[in-house]
């Protein structure tokens, strides 16, 4: 699987952003899909998470971006969409799509449910 995201950029507080992840390859098989951010000096964290196996539907968000962060999935397009509303500088971080092909009992939102990463998408909040 093969992960490419896009749609990163530098914004004002408040405004909104649609990151993009195409995703090729195997895609049928993944078990699930996520959104993981790094902000400057600090750990790589969940945001947003689906389920994208057999009837696929449930959606994990991190306490800190329910309300604002939305995931969704094109699957016409294979691609895994995040839109982000209300940005406030802290959200600024490297944002990364990744797909897993067996979470091994991890939560949807750790890095370690996961297989492949794609190389990531900067956003800068001012």
């Amino acid at each position: 699987v093969q992960l490419v995201e896009s749609g990163g950029g530098s914004v004002q507080a408040g405004g909104s952003l649609r990151l993009s992840c195409a995703a090729s390859g195997y895609t049928y098989s993944t078990y699930c899909m996520g959104w993981f951010r790094q902000p400057p000096g600090k750990e790589r964290e969940g945001v947003a998470a689906m389920y994208t196996g057999f009837g696929g539907g449930n959606i994990y968000y991190d306490d800190s971006v329910k309300g604002r962060f939305s995931i969704s999935l094109d699957s016409a397009k294979n691609t895994l969409i995040l839109q982000i509303n209300t940005l406030r500088p802290e959200d600024t971080a490297m944002y990364y799509c990744a797909a897993s092909l067996n979470p091994r009992g991890a939560s949807y939102l750790s890095d370690q449910a996961y297989d492949y990463w794609g190389q990531g998408t900067q956003v800068t909040v001012s």
